[in-house]
């Protein structure tokens, strides 16, 4: 399989050395169960008034994880593609909790519990990696969100790392931007617990067991300035100038 396309992560298991502090199991389970109840009662609103409820409903659910969402940066205009480290199903959370965005996300998020259907709802643009054909219907149909207006959340990276490692952008998305017009802002996501990574064998389901055992986590969310591609610039030089723009910062855990 082309690895540009279906890319693989260095990081596994083994990048979360556990052990730091935990509240107890049954504070970490009510924290589940107010997850599932902001989730029943917050998807009906969602379906009915999209976005506003949509950041509402991700908000809530990172609050009641215990998660503290920290916003730094310029506020991207609407129209622009926020291009992201990836380190977690949270990452999706945030990208709608700060931004009226539609998100790119792969196939498989579909079907998740709780993240999939807060995805759905929100419009995100599914991506079925195992069709590469598809990759320009994608492309077309991010350019056409950004040239009505609408801001798009993509994962160029194409899977997640831990956050002290990182892959390359991907740079296909890119030009989506490129035929659009459309201003490209680099956006950092930040943890300050290798406990938030979603690597590995990891599933939801033990993800979220393990987030809500965190006694205190931060997820810091850091935008730059918007890059202005040219009409007709290279999209994978493109590519590189976003990560470049991110620094040091976006591939570390925050302190």
């Amino acid at each position: 399989m082309n690895t540009l396309w279906h890319p693989a992560s260095v990081c596994d298991d083994r990048c979360r050395p556990g052990g730091g502090p935990h509240v107890a199991a049954g504070r970490a389970g009510l924290r589940l169960a107010g997850l599932f109840t902001v989730l029943l009662l917050g998807l009906p609103p969602v379906a009915l008034l999209r976005g506003a409820a949509a950041r509402t409903l991700c908000r809530a659910l990172l609050a009641v994880l215990g998660v503290r969402l920290v916003l730094r940066g310029p506020a991207p205009r609407p129209g622009s593609l926020l291009v992201a480290n990836h380190v977690s199903w949270m990452d999706i959370l945030a990208l709608v909790a700060v931004s009226p965005v539609r998100l790119v996300a792969k196939h498989d998020v579909r079907a998740w519990p709780a993240v999939g259907v807060t995805a759905r709802r929100s419009g995100t643009i599914f991506i079925d990696r195992s069709r590469p054909r598809d990759l320009p219907v994608a492309v077309g149909e991010v350019a056409g969100a950004l040239r009505a207006g609408r801001s798009v959340a993509a994962f160029p990276e194409g899977t997640t790392f831990c956050g002290a490692e990182h892959g390359r952008f991907r740079p296909a998305l890119f030009q989506a931007a490129i035929d659009a017009g459309a201003p490209v802002v680099p956006t950092s996501i930040m943890y300050d617990s290798a406990e938030a990574a979603f690597i590995g064998d990891d599933t939801l389901l033990a993800s979220l067991v393990r987030v809500a055992r965190v006694r205190r986590l931060t997820l810091t969310v850091i935008t730059a300035p918007a890059l202005r591609p040219a009409p007709g610039a290279d999209r994978r030089a493109l590519a590189r100038a976003a990560e470049r723009s991110m620094g040091g910062h976006g591939y570390r855990l925050a302190a």
